[in-house]
């Protein structure tokens, strides 16, 4: 069993149901959870926010976190994950920013920062929020897909450590 197909078990017994907020991977990540056969129960929505502008309109991701951290940032990360929550009937949300290829002198490429969210009785904000940054290496197509599976596999970790 493909990985991405167990993380599509483990969302189907935990009754998980994914909202993404995608920057570079753009909707890849929603897309590879909707290869699985029956994803429509698994996937509620996604918003592929490539420009600041729609970070900023769609999921709400604030103007003070974006001039204090950079586009790529884990704040960034974690306000596109709760701004996807918020506007969608999901229990999950995964979000990322980054960057795939050398056109950004400060950050190399194949830097991405993640989010996930989790509704959730058991934090005092309603809202259980982890975040990491990876470096993925290779060409623009491999580190989109790369970031694609990391997300969706990080699911069962992320969920397991808040309940």
């Amino acid at each position: 069993m493909k990985k991405i197909e167990r993380v599509a078990d483990y969302m189907r017994q935990h009754k998980l149901l994914l909202v993404t907020g995608e920057s570079c991977t753009s909707g890849l990540i929603a897309a590879t959870l909707a290869d699985v056969p029956g994803a429509g129960e698994l996937l509620d929505c996604a918003f592929v926010t490539y420009s600041v502008q729609a970070k900023q309109r769609c999921l709400k991701v604030s103007e003070l976190t974006l001039l204090r951290h950079n586009l790529t940032s884990e704040p960034v990360a974690r306000e596109m994950a709760i701004g996807a929550l918020g506007r969608s009937r999901a229990n999950v949300a995964i979000a990322n920013t980054g960057v795939v290829d050398d056109t950004d002198d400060e950050i190399p490429a194949g830097t991405q920062c993640f989010a996930w969210a989790f509704r959730s009785q058991s934090v005092p904000e309603g809202v259980a929020v982890f975040s990491t940054t990876c470096r993925f290496t290779g060409d623009r197509v491999s580190i989109r897909r790369q970031s694609a599976e990391f997300a969706l596999e990080q699911i069962p970790h992320y969920h397991a450590s808040h309940n």
